[in-house]
């Protein structure tokens, strides 16, 4: 036991040795959230599966057609949370030259890719609030796959703050919905975290189904609610119960 417990402290000296070799050659950009000499005593004292997590979109080794399918239904959130209008694409001038055959909707589509047809799919509707169709996005897969650092890093890849809760944790459906509501309507005042909230459940699989009646009411009820009160003077305080902001799911079991 000594030797392994030896061997281990080598190996685990060795590889930090390398890490600082390769960070002092390269000009990383320095972390603005912790104080690099913090961040570096914390690395030394954590697992590996922690130290060596990906941080950024580049390094993420998942599914690369996922990635980009939740990257770009998250990015669609954008006019809704940022202001930001969405660009048109240009058409190509040499389709506009030479217009194609006239070949039937099911020809036309087997040719696609299936990231064209996921990108067709995700911008089809917008809501008159010009919110996505689908207003939760659910990762599903074995333990390990990466699912939470993929809803984290994609999450703060896109301009957001992710909070994350664990649905199995929070049996009674009146908490679950005060922490949804917190996360999703409320926004952060203090100075670090003055990013929107990404809301990201983990195991929602656990949750009873009192509680997934709840996340359900959430992203409907509201929507008929906002409809209703269209044309109104209420209709600025309804809209106020809206969900404005994206939900991440993470289950093992879909």
């Amino acid at each position: 036991r000594a030797r392994v417990l030896e061997a281990s402290q080598h190996l685990t000296e060795i590889i930090n040795s390398c890490l600082e070799s390769e960070t002092s050659t390269e000009n990383l950009e320095p972390s603005e959230e912790a104080d690099p000499a913090d961040e570096e005593e914390s690395l030394l004292h954590c697992l590996w599966v922690d130290k060596f997590t990906p941080r950024r979109y580049m390094e993420l080794l998942s599914d690369d057609y996922t990635n980009r399918c939740l990257l770009k239904w998250l990015k669609l959130w954008d006019t809704v949370v940022f202001g930001k209008e969405k660009a048109v694409k240009k058409a190509k001038p040499s389709t506009e030259a030479h217009p194609p055959f006239n070949q039937p909707k099911e020809q036309q589509n087997k040719w696609k890719t299936k990231v064209q047809l996921t990108e067709e799919i995700l911008e089809a509707e917008l809501d008159q609030h010009k919110r996505p169709k689908y207003k939760v996005a659910l990762l599903c897969g074995p333990p390990g796959l990466g699912k939470t650092t993929l809803a984290h890093v994609i999450a703060r890849h896109a301009g957001y703050n992710a909070v994350e809760m664990n649905a199995s944790d929070d049996r009674s459906p009146e908490v679950f919905k005060t922490r949804i509501e917190a996360a999703t309507q409320m926004r952060s005042v203090l100075g670090a975290n003055e990013k929107p909230n990404c809301l990201i459940i983990d195991e929602i699989d656990g949750a009873p189904a009192a509680s997934i009646n709840v996340l359900l009411n959430i992203i409907h009820r509201k929507d008929a609610e906002g409809e209703a009160a269209a044309g109104t003077g209420r209709r600025r305080r309804r809209e106020g119960g809206l969900l404005l902001r994206p939900i991440i799911c993470i289950c093992n079991d879909q």
